[in-house]
């Protein structure tokens, strides 16, 4: 698959117009060690993913944060998480919360794209498609966490609506590093281009 991508650039196909980054899940709620859902390896990316916004930027590709948020009651959350906002819990991304809010360090700027979504994938009944395609976008750059459910999710939509798929292994989390490693196996051999941020520089 690198070497497609490589043959790709060659032939334009990868040009800083046609790409965008998405960065996916990167609240306070999912990052931080009091978060209701913490994913242990998220904080550990955000340098990186620092990095690849930053070169983002240099490249005028559109960013693209993609944050969860759900109602108070939670009647439009996942069935999986609905205990969660059960038996006097409190939920978790609930907008005006802390936890809702994008993590300290990837502060969106204003000229960037927030998506609300409600599930895994940031293409599930959101408009982030139909904006990729009025950007003239080919290219999907992902970031943020985690591998298993919103990272592999979006991967996997997004190269079913024909996009070439890019998940930037170092800037991308788990609980553990079996689990990141098992599903970056398995984005592989899908088809989805799973690479560091280094090599990333070298393609796009």
């Amino acid at each position: 698959m690198e070497e497609n991508l490589q043959s790709s650039n060659k032939s334009s196909d990868f040009q800083k117009a046609t790409t965008a980054l998405l960065v996916i899940d990167m609240q306070n709620d999912f990052v931080e060690k009091d978060g209701v859902l913490c994913v242990d390896g998220a904080k550990e990316t955000i340098p990186c993913i620092q990095e690849l916004i930053k070169y983002g930027r240099s490249k005028n590709w559109p960013i693209i944060y993609v944050i969860r948020q759900h109602l108070p009651d939670g009647s439009d959350v996942d069935y999986p998480r609905l205990p969660l906002f059960m038996n006097g819990k409190k939920g978790y991304c609930l907008p005006g919360t802390r936890g809702c809010e994008i993590v300290k360090g990837l502060e969106p700027e204003a000229q960037d794209i927030i998506i609300i979504k409600k599930r895994n994938s940031a293409f599930f009944q959101t408009p982030l498609d139909m904006i990729l395609r009025r950007l003239g976008i080919k290219n999907v750059v992902i970031s943020g966490t985690q591998y298993p459910n919103c990272i592999r999710g979006s991967a996997v939509d997004a190269m079913s609506y024909d996009y070439n798929t890019i998940v930037c292994t170092d800037a991308c989390s788990a609980k553990t590093k079996e689990v990141a490693q098992a599903n970056i196996y398995d984005m592989k051999n899908m088809g989805i281009s799973c690479i560091t941020f280094f090599q990333l520089k070298n393609i796009l």
